[in-house]
């Protein structure tokens, strides 16, 4: 058994921790970054690799909730932004000390901003020197983000939830009775998995979805390049009507999020139309036809907005298998470094070395 399927494995447990933490000792700091977002005028959420992925469901949760927000790569915040006084930065980061992020702490005290830092390291920059530090603590994973992906996800996402709303004890406990549905599916997945013609290592690859599932779709196609060494494309699942679709063929793979509220009608005749062209279609959601896909997982019931929750676990458990198939590594990186520490270059003095090969905790 890989680490990475390890780690995907004991991702309810650490969900579950820390839906009851969010509910519990984490609620006042809950309700103060909640209080630090209604009073700004200008709130930025950001981070940037698998953590800036899971800043993408927060940003969903503040704009249908009607509170706009910006959403920017931490990379992009840092070099061509001009923060002004008095706002607000929602900062995540897994380890919180990649250069990005303690760059970004010391723009946000020149300017006058406040950052709210969400990270799973208590020894990290982020945790020390953020205004309100909302620490995750959760069991490392081996090497590609499983555990620290969501757990920063929820953890942000429950901050948005709080500031347009309120992360409710109604709204925590439907959330565990949906990660504990979802780890009972997890044997149903794998063999279907086991049994599927979809995956193949050659095949180019699309992640298309809307709404919070769009955190999930951009955590696949990273999953694919980091966990598979495979390439992958990941949008807007209209975005790829406006052009993208002109690259479909017989060997194409894409996989579709559906969403049980938004366009599921229109999403579903996408699928349909895909496989017509010769593409075969995986698609994830709650209560889909079985035969609407050439790989469908049902996912349980889940609050209106969350399903980013629990949708990434099906596509963590495809890249482990992908990698198997393609007789890759995935428990190791060629390039990567543990942690982003400077921005120059790929490789150390220009080859690949040990010290590159280990996880990178963005």
């Amino acid at each position: 058994m890989t680490r990475f399927l390890q780690d995907i494995l004991r991702q309810p447990r650490e969900l579950l921790r820390v839906i009851d933490e969010l509910n519990g000792t984490a609620r006042n700091l809950l309700e103060s970054a909640a209080l630090l977002i209604r009073g700004a005028r200008h709130v930025y959420v950001t981070g940037i690799g698998a953590s800036g992925n899971a800043a993408l469901s927060a940003g969903s949760i503040f704009h249908a909730g009607g509170l706009p927000v910006y959403m920017l790569d931490a990379a992009e915040l840092l070099q061509f932004s001009r923060i002004p006084a008095g706002a607000v930065i929602l900062l995540l980061s897994r380890s919180g000390r990649s250069i990005e992020i303690v760059k970004l702490l010391s723009r946000a005290r020149e300017t006058g901003a406040t950052v709210i830092g969400v990270t799973n390291f208590a020894d990290g920059v982020l945790a020390q020197e953020a205004n309100v530090p909302f620490v995750i603590p959760v069991k490392p994973d081996h090497g590609i983000s499983v555990n620290t992906y969501s757990t920063l996800a929820i953890a942000a996402a429950a901050i948005a939830s709080a500031a347009v709303n309120s992360f409710s004890k109604d709204l925590a406990y439907a959330l565990s009775i949906a990660v504990s549905e979802t780890a009972k599916c997890f044997p149903d997945w794998q063999q279907q998995l086991e049994d599927a013609s979809w995956l193949r290592p050659v095949a180019p690859y699309y992640f298309l979805a809307r709404g919070s599932s769009l955190a999930s779709a951009y955590e696949a196609r990273l999953l694919w390049e980091e966990g598979a060494k495979s390439h992958a494309a990941a949008m807007g699942t209209d975005s790829f009507r406006h052009g993208p679709q002109e690259a479909m063929s017989k060997d194409v793979r894409v996989a579709i999020w559906i969403d049980s509220d938004h366009m599921r009608e229109q999403d579903l005749a996408t699928a349909n139309d895909l496989r017509r062209l010769g593409a075969s279609a995986m698609l994830i959601g709650h209560n889909i036809p079985r035969d609407a896909g050439d790989l469908v997982f049902q996912l349980p019931k889940v609050p209106p907005l969350w399903q980013f929750l629990i949708d990434i676990v099906p596509v963590q458990f495809a890249a482990e298998r992908l990698a198997h198939l393609a007789g890759v590594d995935c428990d190791s990186f060629r390039f990567a470094s543990y942690i982003v520490e400077d921005d120059r270059g790929l490789l150390s003095n220009g080859v690949a070395t040990p010290a590159n090969m280990k996880s990178n905790l963005s």
